[in-house]
């Protein structure tokens, strides 16, 4: 027996020191275990509530005649868990299978979860403690504290109290969970939530103490200085366990990824040298620098308190950079020599891997090496061009090799083969790039071994492509063909920017010469290919050139961009070049032969027309009938035009037609005439139809006449005549431009009647007519339309009653879509009825007639608009798009042209109505002061999109994943996926290499997997909506190689990494349902392009923005582009003026004040927090920031204030803004009992909204509201009464009251009176 003697040596360890000698429990005695557990049982059995439990844990056989079936229970559970035996792991074995089922349980589950992890962490501790080996030699140690070692005892009795002591946890863990335990067996497997709470509780103190003492103190010293265990395995487990503690405690964001990632490389490693064969006494630095790390890790984390880790991040990233340095160049060197060693082993070792199911070691290691190469780029950004693009060639070859893993099923035993040295090689280069000798260059030794790594994996994918469908991103593609020419622009406008970068600072990787002349030539093509814009339709060899150029100009800008991701091509971009310039030559030669012009062709109503739509087919309508005639027949003497407008099939000529026949119209008017405008009119034509229609002569007769005679003789029959014209179809003002001259105005009452899919066209006849929007069906009113069409005057078989309900229903109100299924049901068996309504849409959109009515409204947009309306593809069906994102997404392609005095958004806005006059796109909801908040489309004219978007080459839809079955086109450049839950994104790089734009529609528990190898991102993408796919708080890190990228949306992140400087061309960042407010890098400041930083939460939800350093501000460039942003702030003056400072043209701004790192908002009284520099600012929501003033811009239109806790006083400087049109008081913003406005103020006020506060009394003055057009009023539930002077209010139009005394509704009654 040694006899400790230090004074160091507390009571407790002299105690368990003779406790454990005097039962022989470092001996060899095999059953000391047993009678230390007996002796430890002796006591409490005699306890009256529990002690059964441990009278029935001291029997090793129960008595045959008095054990009850519980005992029995009881016994065979501790049995089949070895309690008995030797197994010295048993007791965490059984904790573990106590916390297996509640586990799963909804309400209580995580406590049991995190019970679990932490048993596993002392099981692992244990076994590593046990099992690890001799000190290491001091000298060779990393610092450590020696001090408070009990280096008074044998290293194998120093292990077996550690050991004794987290056994001891374990089963006193189980004593307290036997009670809640069994009652959850014997209850049916319900838990009891004061049980679970109260064995919960004795538990987490138990815990608690054994991470604070014995495994940060007596363990870590186990770590630090002994040498690991022979089974590199228990190393792994111990990484593994120590991870998910971690991930308890740390804050979500870049600390805990970064220590994540650090591990994880680590174990990554470990467990791909050891699948490749290395032995343990090979692993010895590797094995202990992770344990080192490890160990260093938690003597500095405490794993129990979430509060005091966050409080520590600088001392932990001290730590990291000093004990987890993966950039440290003793730390690559160990890397490389156990990577070297493992390429020597003699078998075929990943082959072995894949028939033990080991495979994911080996993706999990490639998917580590990439984190690595992502830190290096994200930490030294001042590399030079040609280091980066080596650094990017190589996070190629990594992504290549991460694919051809995906293809297991499909590798050959020859790929097998080399599949573990080709990592081992990848990983060897990855760690030789040291940063001290790459900042200039990469070592040649390096520069051969990409070289020969890229043949190798070349001859690889080729050996699998014949399986996969694997696409060059060379292979011929078909370009988008919408507005091509304004493609070109887009492609020209990039080339001035690529020669403007090259000359600032040379980091163009190619000649600028050569991008020059492709400049030139391609200018000249652009204005050849304007000239021939209309004859190509009409002549082949113009439509040939007209593609070769088109495709020329495509390939320059796809090799251009390639080379920016640091794929050369140079061979390849010569020939393009050579091949634009020799089309610059042909130009003039092709043009010289065709110089015939021709007219724009037109599409024609087929006689169809006439059959299709009847008056009888008028459902509904009386309503719409009678207003339509009121308007003709009565009102006023001037001549005056009465639209009807409506989306294309909705029955504005139908419903025109009867009212133009009907019998009251008829003899009111003394001359009637009509005409049917075509898209591409003529003067003669229309003058002939009106003429034929109010004389009834044959159009011979007037043929041969020229326009002047035609148009004199039409208005010799007008003149002194109350006059009908119905003009149906308008497309434009050209036709009505044509026949004004010819229409007189006697003041008599005479009336123009036409139809239009434009909503806006009557203004430019007549400034103050309005049109007759002609509504949809009601599903009511679809059905009896239905069965009017299929039965006639008959009634519809009760058995087809609910199908066809349904089915007419699934026409959306629109009257040609039911003729046209009832056309279809007609000749359907009656039991295949259900199958028509599953694919409604794209049954009626086969209808010829139908398809050609869409793509009439289609081919009459300006070529500027049409992508613009194909994009709405990319959304599913009856999906409510919000119009703020759907114009982003417009500006990120490159749809948007800027006009003149106008900002791109407000471009972006004026194309969205254009579409919405047209009647293609419906809004939905309006905002304060006019516009539409979201949109959608009708069922057909999104399956129109659908199927035009595909055939134009220019965005697939995909809605079930099948890689193998797509049957799109080759290598398109916009992709959209729905149901992503069945999506392996990696599969996205495979198939649409080319791929420019990416929208991922997820299910609501689609989350992205860690183990699918990072996300494999094709590396061209601009777009990237992310938005419907949660990524649980981490950053997908590839993203920051994507420097084509425009428009980048993530949901579930809460932190930037520093790399997103690398995205020099990012103008809209979005981040949804983040939860905490998000930290951005000091790199931001570089993104000069950036203009849309928004935090999206759902409605309800606490809003949430962006974090801005503060730090080095003065050296930090201004976001001069930003306009709309979700500002989080420390509410100092000092730090929001700094910021301020750097965001002048700021014109949309959220501002919240920023919660500290336990989500607790400090609180601010008397500050005054100065926004007024803010020149540009005319939107702006402050929440928070308790009891502060504020200073605003006098520009300011729209202002939003809660939970600010300010008297009602401070009101008047809001009051004095005198360009505010929209306020909204909202929850605690004011507080007091009585608002006295004051003469004067609100001058412009057009909106107002007061929604949850606790005032009584509101005085105003009417001069207060002289433009107040909307009065919102909610849960104001103390206020008694508005003020009365709201009556005197000319523009007032509407008062909304809802959850407010009944006093409130009876004052806005009487006003309203």
């Amino acid at each position: 027996m040694e006899i400790p003697s230090s004074s160091n040596a507390n009571c407790f360890d002299f105690a368990f020191y003779d406790y454990l000698l005097s039962h022989h429990v470092s001996s060899s005695t095999s059953t000391s275990c047993f009678d230390l557990a007996l002796d430890f049982l002796a006591k409490p059995e005699t306890e009256t509530l529990f002690g059964w439990h441990f009278k029935n844990l001291k029997m090793e056989i129960p008595p045959s005649s008095n054990a009850n079936c519980f005992d029995f229970a009881l016994y065979d559970y501790l049995q089949s868990h070895h309690i008995s035996s030797s197994t010295s792991t048993s007791c965490f074995d059984l904790a573990l299978d106590f916390l297996a089922k509640p586990e799963t349980e909804t309400l209580f589950g995580w406590h049991f979860k995190n019970l679990k992890e932490k048993v596993r962490l002392m099981k692992t501790c244990f076994l590593y403690v046990k099992k690890c080996r001799r000190r290491r030699n001091h000298e060779a140690l990393l610092e450590h504290d020696h001090e408070g070692r009990c280096n008074i005892m044998s290293e194998s009795l120093r292990r077996s109290i550690i050991c004794f002591r987290i056994q001891d946890v374990a089963i006193r863990m189980i004593l307290d969970l036997l009670p809640a335990y069994f009652q959850y067996i014997q209850s049916g497997y319900h838990l009891d939530f004061d049980i679970i709470e109260s064995a919960v509780t004795r538990y987490r103190e138990k815990i608690e103490m054994f991470l604070e003492t014995d495994l940060k103190k007596s363990c870590t010293a186990i770590f630090i200085d002994y040498y690991p265990p022979g089974d590199p395995r228990l190393v792994m487990d111990l990484i593994m366990c120590l991870l998910e503690a971690l991930a308890w405690v740390l804050r979500i964001g870049e600390l805990r990824d970064t220590i994540r990632n650090r591990l994880k490389l680590l174990r990554n490693l470990i467990g791909f040298v050891t699948m490749q064969g290395l032995e343990c006494s090979q692993l010895t630095d590797l094995l202990t620098y992770t344990v080192v790390a490890a160990g260093s890790l938690i003597s500095v984390c405490p794993l129990h308190n979430e509060r005091v880790v966050n409080q520590m991040e600088s001392e932990i990233y001290q730590l990291i950079h000093e004990k987890i340095n993966l950039l440290d160049l003793q730390v690559r060197e160990t890397f490389v020599h156990v990577l070297t060693a493992s390429k020597k082993q003699p078998r075929s070792s990943y082959d072995l891997a894949l028939q033990k199911n080991e495979d994911p070691v080996v993706g999990q290691f490639i998917g580590s090496l990439r984190d690595c190469l992502m830190d290096l780029l994200g930490s030294y950004a001042s590399f030079q061009v040609p280091v980066k693009d080596q650094i990017l060639r190589l996070h190629e070859e990594i992504r290549c090799l991460a694919i051809l893993l995906k293809q297991e099923e499909k590798l050959g035993d020859e790929i097998k083969d080399l599949i573990g040295v080709v990592v081992s090689d990848v990983g060897i280069l990855t760690f030789s790039l040291f940063v001290n000798e790459i900042k200039e260059g990469l070592p040649e030794e390096t520069d051969l071994g990409l070289f020969h790594l890229h043949k190798v994996l070349k001859y690889m994918v080729a050996e699998v492509a014949h399986n996969f469908p694997l696409k060059s991103p060379y292979s011929s593609f078909n370009y988008p063909r919408p507005n091509e020419l304004g493609c070109m622009d887009s492609f020209l406008e990039n080339l001035k920017e690529l020669a403007r970068c090259d000359e600032a600072d040379d980091s163009i990787g190619f000649q600028q010469d050569r991008i020059q002349m492709i400049q030139k030539d391609l200018v000249f093509l652009r204005s050849f290919l304007e000239n021939i814009k209309e004859q190509r339709y009409q002549n082949g060899k113009l439509q040939a050139f007209w593609s070769h150029v088109m495709e020329a100009a495509y390939k320059a800008e796809l090799l251009i961009d390639l080379a920016l991701v640091g794929d050369k091509c140079e061979d390849s971009l010569d020939a393009v070049s050579r091949d634009i310039n020799l089309l610059k030559i042909e130009a003039p030669e092709i043009h010289n032969g065709q110089t015939q012009r021709v007219n724009k062709t037109s599409l024609h109503i087929p006689s169809q027309f006439t059959i299709t739509m009847h008056d009888e087919d008028l459902v509904g309508l009386d309503d719409e009938v009678e207003t339509i005639t009121h308007r003709l027949t009565r009102g006023s003497k001037q001549l005056d035009v009465v639209p009807i407008v409506g989306m294309p099939g909705l029955g504005k000529t139908t419903l025109a037609h009867k009212v133009y026949n009907a019998p009251s119209v008829r003899s009111h008017f003394h001359v009637h005439g009509w005409c049917r405008v075509s898209q591409t009119c003529s003067k003669h034509s229309l003058l002939v139809q009106l003429l034929c229609s109010v004389d009834s002569r044959s159009p011979d007769e007037y043929l041969k006449e020229d326009e002047n005679n035609l148009a004199n003789k039409l208005r010799q029959v007008l003149l002194r005549s109350r006059y009908l014209l119905f003009l149906d179809d308008l497309w434009d003002v050209e036709a009505w431009n044509l026949l004004k001259k010819s229409l007189p105005n006697d003041a008599n009452g005479s009336r123009i009647l036409f139809t239009s899919r434009c909503q806006d066209l009557s203004l430019h006849f007549e400034p103050n007519s309005k049109p007759h929007h002609l509504r949809h069906l009601t599903d009511e009113e679809s059905w009896t339309l239905l069965q009017r069409k299929l039965f006639g005057t008959k009634d519809c078989p009760p058995a087809l009653s609910e199908v066809g309900s349904q089915i007419a229903k699934l026409c959306q109100g629109l009257p040609l879509a039911v003729v046209l299924v009832a056309g279809i049901l007609a000749i359907t068996a009656q039991d295949s009825w259900e199958e028509v309504a599953k694919s409604l849409s794209s049954i009626v959109l086969e209808d010829e007639y139908c398809m050609k009515t869409l793509e009439l409204s289609y081919s009459h947009l300006p070529d500027y608009l049409k992508p613009c309306l194909l994009y709405f593809a990319a959304f599913k069906e009856d999906e409510v798009i919000n119009v703020r994102r759907l114009l982003r997404l417009w500006i990120s392609e490159r749809f948007v042209q800027q006009a003149e005095g106008k900002r791109v958004e407000e471009a972006a806005y004026d194309y969205f109505m254009a579409l919405v006059n047209r009647s293609l796109v419906m809004g939905v909801g309006q905002r304060t002061v006019g516009g539409a908040k979201a949109c959608l489309l009708h069922d057909l004219v999104h399956e129109f999109c659908v199927k035009k978007a595909k055939e134009e080459s220019f965005l697939y839809a995909i809605h079930t994943w099948n890689p193998l079955g797509l049957t799109g086109p080759s290598n398109p450049h916009r992709v959209c996926v729905h149901n992503t839950g069945e999506l392996k994104i990696w599969e996205l790089t495979l198939i649409f290499p080319n791929l420019r734009s990416l929208i991922l529609f997820g299910g609501d528990d689609f989350k992205h997997e860690e183990e699918d190898l990072g996300i494999l991102l094709p590396k061209l993408l601009r777009v990237l909506d992310f938005e419907n796919v949660d990524f649980s708080y981490s950053f997908p890190v590839e993203v920051v190689l994507l420097v084509h990228l425009r428009y980048l949306a993530l949901t579930g992140i809460t932190y930037i990494p520093s790399a997103i400087a690398n995205l020099s061309r990012l103008e809209t960042l979005i981040v949804k349902d983040a939860n905490f407010d998000i930290e951005l890098p000091s790199t931001i400041w570089f993104i000069k392009t950036l203009s849309h930083l928004r935090a999206l939460n759902h409605p309800g939800v606490d809003p949430d923005g962006f974090i801005f350093p503060v730090g080095s501000l003065e050296v930090s460039p201004n976001l001069d582009h930003l306009d709309n942003l979700d500002l989080a702030i420390d509410p100092s003056p000092q730090s929001l003026q700094k910021i301020l400072r750097k965001l002048p043209s700021i014109r949309r701004l959220k501002c919240m004040e920023c919660y500290n790192r336990s989500r607790e908002a400090t609180r601010n009284y008397n500050k005054i927090l100065e926004f007024d520099g803010l020149s540009q600012l005319e939107s702006f929501h402050l929440f928070g920031f308790h009891g502060c003033g504020f200073k605003f811009p006098l520009n300011l239109k729209k202002l939003a204030l809660s939970g600010n806790l300010q008297p009602w006083s401070e009101i008047s400087t809001i009051g004095k803004l005198p360009n505010l049109e929209v306020l909204k008081l909202l929850e605690d913003c004011f507080v007091g009992e009585e608002w006295v406005m004051k003469e004067g103020e609100f001058p412009k006020l057009r909106v107002l909204k007061l929604s949850e506060l606790e005032f009584r009394n509101w005085t105003a003055f009417s001069d207060n509201f002289s433009r107040l057009e909307k009065l919102v009023l909610h849960s104001c539930e103390e206020l008694e009464k508005v003020p009365s002077c709201l009556g005197e209010c000319e523009n007032l139009e509407m008062i909304q009251v809802t959850r407010c005394r009944e006093s409130v509704v009876d004052s806005v009654k009487q006003i309203q009176q």
